[in-house]
């Protein structure tokens, strides 16, 4: 790719000529959209499907298809703060104040805080912080960075169900936006449980995952590298002490909320008999992120058969 203007610090690919026409493959493929849909098939869009399908037109196609049509369902840019903020509470993800070195959102994520038994609560608010971390995206950028925070975690916060639905939102909804994940400090036991779930994750994923630990200056170099450590969590070996603070949080959220909400203001919503594209068994909105997902309270943690990492 050629390189244009640089933006923001960010020096933004520009399409080869090969790749453009199957942009424009992929668009011919989906047909007319919706106004509220056509702005989640930018070109950029585009080529994250592209690239999570290996860059196979019809594949990439099928997959945006399955978004669109879960974005329509779902509704996950109307989650607002109101409706999740109980599972914020303990600070299990939240989108830092520190970003990387490239000004890339950064989600924290510390399983071992977990304070919900509901699988739905838990995705809607997983949802709901990715929406938050794309909206903060700096212009140019499609990526975002996870730090996974290990302390305190024990085999009792094991649970595959949730990492399965976990897992299935992720890549197939929100394919490509990971730059990069820090599971920092994981315990011994972590490591044959990330054996077992690894080969469940994409290729490229996988390959995506740092482990850091605290005590391992080879590891703790990752971090010097990617962060500006003078605002970095101290739990992540930085500086910044400040810690969690729900209320500041909650402001934050709140903001974001509403210059989100401001935006949707004029464009209208979608539906499922708008959607000839879209194949649908039926128009119900479900309320889950994955169609096959039933709510229950989860408090079952024993290994199942198929699974990966959060």
């Amino acid at each position: 790719m050629n390189p244009n203007s640089v933006t923001n610090g960010f020096v933004k690919p520009v399409p080869t000529e090969e790749e453009q026409a199957k942009i424009e493959e992929v668009r011919k493929l989906l047909g007319p959209l919706p106004e509220k849909l056509s702005s989640f098939c930018s070109d950029d869009a585009v080529l994250r499907y592209l690239r999570a399908r290996n860059w196979h037109v019809k594949k990439a196609t099928k997959m945006l298809k399955e978004t669109l049509k879960w974005r329509v369902q779902y509704k996950p840019e109307e989650i607002c703060w109101e409706e999740i903020a109980g599972e914020a509470e303990t600070g299990k993800i939240y989108r830092s104040s520190c970003v990387d070195k490239l000004g890339r959102p950064v989600l924290i994520m510390r399983p071992s805080v977990e304070n919900s038994k509901s699988v739905q609560g838990q995705i809607r608010y997983l949802v709901y912080c990715m929406e938050n971390a794309v909206q903060n995206l700096p212009s140019g950028e499609e990526q975002m960075v996870w730090m996974i925070d290990f302390h305190g975690y024990s085999l009792a916060n094991i649970s595959l169900r949730t990492t399965r639905e976990t897992a299935h939102v992720l890549q197939e909804h929100y394919p490509e936006r990971l730059a990069f994940a820090v599971l920092y400090n994981p315990p011994k036991f972590f490591e044959p449980f990330w054996k077992v779930a690894r080969p469940f994750l994409e290729p490229k994923t996988r390959n995506k995952v740092k482990f850091v630990y605290s005590d391992d200056p080879n590891t703790k170099q990752i971090m010097e590298e990617n962060f500006d450590m003078e605002k970095m969590e101290s739990a992540f070996g930085g500086n910044d002490d400040s810690g969690f603070n729900i209320n500041k949080h909650s402001e934050r959220m709140k903001e974001d909320d509403k210059k989100r909400l401001t935006e949707m203001e004029n464009v209208a919503s979608a539906s499922l008999d708008s959607l000839s594209i879209l194949s649908v068994s039926d128009g119900t909105a479900s309320n889950s992120a994955h169609p096959s997902s039933q709510d229950v309270s989860e408090d079952e943690h024993q290994p199942q058969r198929k699974g990966s990492v959060p």
